[in-house]
Parts: C-alpha cells; sequence; structure tokens
C-alpha cells in the first residue's frame, strides 16, 4: 500500500508526495521510491501520475505529508514531476520522473 499526502500551498496549488514500490522491475525494485507532483488540486496530480505511467495509484489520507524540503525541491523543478529512490537519504538528488519510467536499455560489449 503506498503511502502519501499532501499539503495546500497558500496560492492555493498543492504539492503531493507519494511512497511507492520501485515501478521498474529492475535493479533497485525493492528499495521504495518517493515520488512528488505539483498541481493545482489533488485531483489533477493524481492524473498526472496516471498519464506518466503510473496506473494504479492512490492517495488515501494524509499520513506522509510532503516535508518543507521536498516542496522546495518540486516548485523549482520545470516539471513539477520527481522523485528519489531512497526516501530515507537525503543525499540522492531529486530526479525528473522521465528517468523513473523509461525503459532499460541493455548495454551493448562490442565482441
Amino acid at each position: 500500500m503506498a503511502g502519501g499526502g499532501f499539503c495546500k500551498l497558500p496560492d492555493g496549488n498543492v504539492v503531493v508526495a507519494i511512497t511507492l514500490p520501485h515501478p521498474a522491475g529492475g535493479p533497485g525494485s525493492g528499495t521504495p521510491v518517493r515520488v512528488l507532483v505539483h498541481a493545482a488540486n489533488r485531483a489533477r496530480a493524481l492524473t498526472r501520475l496516471r498519464n506518466a505511467g503510473l496506473r494504479a495509484v492512490y492517495l488515501r489520507g494524509n499520513a506522509e505529508p510532503p516535508t518543507p524540503d521536498e516542496i522546495t525541491a518540486v516548485l523549482h523543478h520545470p516539471d513539477g514531476l520527481l522523485w528519489r529512490a531512497r526516501p530515507e537519504r537525503a543525499q540522492e538528488l531529486w530526479h525528473p520522473i522521465r528517468a523513473l519510467l523509461r525503459p532499460a536499455v541493455p548495454v551493448r560489449r562490442p565482441a
């Protein structure tokens, strides 16, 4: 079950934060992923996630709202849609969502 929450900003927009299992079945699939979305309201934030490829994402409750650092990160990103593989480690940088959902390309080695 995904944990998450939201924070309403003074201008009426929201920042939604959801912790999910890693969607790509490859390496690191056992680690949780923290996804941040900036949108006009909660419904649009979830729609943005579903349109990005995360189909079964729901926000039930407000158990894990975004931290002030997470809000700052998503507000300063041009896409407004970020993720980080290890939410508990602040040393890891935030990545755009396309880096999480792109297909893995096999490495070709010369023969």
